[in-house]
């Protein structure tokens, strides 16, 4: 489930400078309580449409966690996430994912995800680690399994690798 539930092709790819702002307008809010995060992953040839995600291509440019006293998540009941393309990645076509995980049922984390086609201009050399999805999370995972209600959290890490910010 890399960008969702049998998907498609995008009919367009939207031309996006290195260093510029993106995000994600929802039709809704993030109403499941949960961390969330976008990843770039770069298209292995030229083009993105053709690519279905496969391989360790994607690397993590924002998260949103959790704030504590008291304890909820960042993202809750946005509508809206943005962040800034590091000026440092490479130029090329990459698909864009945005993904929420819904915590409500403490060790059935529910993963809620989308993904654009983009195609980065101007960017620098960079090679930011990357990771597969799937398989960038492990089901153990104290990000996953953890009871968000009793007893309050006191730590929280958002589930996969550290953002990179080039």
């Amino acid at each position: 489930m890399r960008c969702n539930v049998n998907p498609t092709a995008a009919t367009e790819t939207v031309t996006v400078a290195a260093g510029s702002e993106i995000g994600f307008l929802l039709d809704n809010t993030l109403y499941h309580a949960g961390p969330a995060a976008i990843y770039l992953g770069k298209a292995p040839g030229d083009s993105a449409s053709s690519w279905d995600g496969s391989g360790a291509n994607w690397f993590k440019i924002a998260e949103w966690g959790a704030k504590f006293s008291p304890f909820a998540f960042v993202s809750h009941n946005a509508n809206r996430l943005t962040t800034t393309i590091p000026s440092s990645v490479p130029a090329g076509e990459y698909l864009v994912r945005i993904e929420q995980i819904g915590l409500h049922v403490a060790g059935a984390p529910q993963y809620y995800i989308s993904c654009a086609q983009i195609r980065v201009t101007g960017g620098g050399s960079a090679n930011p680690a990357k990771v597969s999805i799937p398989g960038y999370v492990s089901a153990s995972d104290p990000g996953l399994t953890v009871n968000i209600y009793y007893p309050e959290p006191t730590s929280y890490k958002v589930p996969g690798p550290a953002p990179f910010r080039g």
